[in-house]
């Protein structure tokens, strides 16, 4: 990869900090996609003694490159996200990868289809971060921020994400005595 291209992916990747998120912040500000991602990428990293066996530095980069399809589409909630959208963030995604040299493409494309397929340990913690990083985000942000049908998500969403680790399901347990501590509020 020449430094050109290396500036164009940049370029591409930049979109990530101005699209934002359904979640705020504790400051009732918008996320943007860009954080989602660092924190995740955080947790990732954060968690490299719990998980001894997994390749962490694959699941920090899945972490970091695994919202790029939105640099296309921008961010569509989980709960409102169609197969129809779905379909077009991948085909879009996609034909950006395959534009890229081939040593990026190649890696980049690999890596998505090891999310995709949830077969390997680190695709499940990948997962795992990905949801339980929402649900701290809901907790964090002002109550009245939240649509009508999170205050049932964020009591019941990604159990079966973390059920692989004993140590993941026992962080979605703190993570739901968060926020019913934080749904007393009310």
């Amino acid at each position: 990869m020449n430094a050109r291209e290396f500036l164009d992916i940049l370029h591409v990747a930049e979109r990530l900090k101005d699209t934002l998120r359904h979640c705020t912040t504790s400051q009732r500000r918008p996320e943007s996609v860009a954080e989602h991602s660092w924190r995740i990428s955080l947790m990732a990293l954060l968690l490299r003694d719990v998980f001894p066996e997994a390749d962490m530095d694959r699941v920090v980069a899945m972490c970091i490159v695994h919202d790029l399809g939105e640099c296309f589409t921008g961010d569509i909630p989980t709960f409102i996200k169609t197969d129809s959208d779905r379909s077009a963030e991948d085909e879009l995604l996609h034909s950006w990868l395959s534009s890229l040299p081939p040593e990026v493409s190649g890696h980049m494309t690999a890596l998505f289809r090891e999310m995709e397929a949830q077969e390997t340990t680190e695709a499940k913690i990948f997962k795992a971060l990905d949801k339980l990083e929402a649900l701290i985000q809901h907790n964090e942000s002002p109550l009245d921020t939240w649509s009508d049908n999170e205050y049932k998500l964020n009591l019941t969403y990604a159990f079966d994400t973390v059920a692989f680790s004993e140590w993941l399901t026992g962080l979605r347990r703190e993570i739901l005595m968060d926020t019913e501590k934080k749904l007393l509020e009310k």
